[in-house]
């Protein structure tokens, strides 16, 4: 095991950790100064498992030899430590690549915690960075989310009106974008508007436009959303909370095709294809009265649901890696990945704000994980303790609407699609426990290692990450 290097010009400071260190049995040297630690690099000898140092001392200082290290290695975990517990030596700590930032005076058991989780992330760094690869418009391998690209294929040369369902942060917008780009208007606009952001006042004039003098304000003719997307596709989310207005005049567009602008007298025709999207439940809102039934009735010609998060609990994965590389890559550094216990925790919340929290917390990530390799411990407090498991009324509710939603479809194969499904989450999710072993995952399901293993090749399940350990058992 390579050493743990402490550099501090403080003799008290090395002596601490140097007896900590000797305690667990956990290599190191110790300099006085940068430059003395620079010298031994600069001989040719291997550079440490884990370098501490402080940041203010005479000579270089510590972001001075943080940045020559960082430079020659730059996966090398370097803990940095002050006693002036500023902001600007925090974020100069960071920006320079250290691992974690520890004021002086520091609790010794906090201090090798911290350590000991920086050799952990040593040890774990090699080959090189993930590669980002090309991904998909929208990702997802749950047998939930495949109903939705073969929606999305079936309309591809499609012009019908689509509303998409699904729970805010699910992705409808995605969905919409893809519509679109497989569709024989791509090379036409794609004009979004959120109908429930824009005050109703303002609404009609955004989605039509105005003439010149049509209210006061209105100095110069303007283009609506209708107008801009001539030929292509206007999106209109969160359609369950238009006025009912508006409502009415959207009608009298999708029932004849033409409108007028605000204050205009000359009919213009609409060439434009309609995506709806809401996360509401619009029969219901049909039957309070708050939304009009001829309108559901027109843009219902097409539904798409799309699942949330977590009824697609196996697409975690995927989507975290995804969203690490993409903010590593907008951010400029490197790409962090979660630890096996990360990735479970993970995949059992909840996630009420769906795929764009899950996001979010990818973007927190990149920022505010220390490592390169993000434990639970890393997570936002918040989300640490949070964890619930589904109850039965949840799961039972759930699957009762999907029973419902395809019996409503045409069913005759209800049963075996969702027996289907079934057993492939089952047994995905214990390949997902066990890291890809079969044999463990037969075990943990009950079920013999041949069953598990004719499964796999019923469902087509991707066992790319499975290991071999069950081929050895059963020869």
């Amino acid at each position: 095991m390579k050493p743990v290097w402490i550099v501090d010009d403080d003799r008290s400071i090395r002596w601490v950790l140097e007896k900590t260190l000797s305690r667990e049995q956990i290599p190191f040297l110790s300099f006085a100064s940068a430059s003395e630690a620079l010298t031994r690099l600069d001989t040719g000898h291997e550079p440490p498992q884990v370098l501490v140092s402080d940041i203010r001392m005479p000579g270089r200082s510590g972001l001075d030899l943080l940045q020559q290290v960082k430079e020659r290695f730059p996966a090398l975990p370097v803990i940095i430590m002050t006693a002036y517990s500023d902001l600007e030596s925090a974020v100069a700590a960071f920006q320079g690549g250290a691992f974690e930032y520890l004021p002086k005076p520091f609790d010794v058991d906090q201090a090798l915690e911290l350590i000991r989780r920086a050799i952990t992330e040593s040890s774990r760094q090699s080959g090189s960075p993930e590669e980002i690869s090309l991904t998909p418009e929208i990702l997802g391998q749950a047998p939930a989310m495949q109903e939705v690209f073969r929606a999305i294929g079936r309309l591809s040369q499609s012009h019908a009106t689509v509303l998409i369902t699904g729970e805010s942060g699910s992705g409808k917008e995605l969905v919409a974008r893809a519509l679109h780009r497989h569709s024989p208007r791509a090379q036409h606009p794609f004009i979004a508007i959120n109908t429930a952001a824009i005050p109703k006042e303002l609404l009609e004039s955004e989605l039509f436009g105005h003439e010149r003098g049509a209210f006061t304000g209105a100095a110069v003719q303007r283009r609506g959303r209708f107008e801009q997307a001539e030929g292509g596709t206007l999106f209109l989310d969160e359609i369950g909370d238009m006025p009912a207005e508006l409502q009415t005049r959207l009608l009298r567009v999708l029932s004849d095709g033409h409108y007028y602008r605000v204050g205009g007298h000359s009919p213009l025709k609409a060439s434009v294809r309609v995506i709806a999207a809401t996360h509401q439940n619009l029969e219901a809102r049909v039957r309070d009265g708050l939304f009009r039934e001829d309108l559901f009735h027109r843009i219902n010609v097409i539904r798409v649901r799309l699942p949330s998060l977590r009824e697609r609990r196996e697409d975690i994965p995927i989507l975290a890696r995804h969203f690490l590389q993409k903010s590593a890559q907008e951010l400029g550094g490197d790409s962090k990945r979660l630890s096996e216990a990360a990735l479970r925790h993970l995949c059992a919340l909840d996630f009420p704000g769906n795929v764009r929290q899950l996001e979010n917390l990818c973007h927190w990530l990149t920022v505010m994980a220390p490592g390169q390799t993000v434990e639970v411990a890393d997570l936002p407090p918040e989300l640490r303790d949070c964890v619930t498991e589904p109850s039965a009324t949840d799961w039972e509710s759930a699957l009762s609407q999907e029973v419902d939603r395809m019996l409503a479809n045409g069913g005759g194969d209800v049963h075996e699609k969702l027996t289907q499904r079934f057993e492939r989450l089952l047994i995905a999710r214990a390949l997902m426990s066990t890291g890809g072993r079969r044999i463990e995952a037969a075990q943990a399901l009950g079920i013999g290692r041949n069953t598990i293993t004719r499964k796999i090749q019923e469902l087509k399940l991707d066992t790319s990450r499975a290991t071999d350990t069950e081929t050895a058992g059963e020869a």
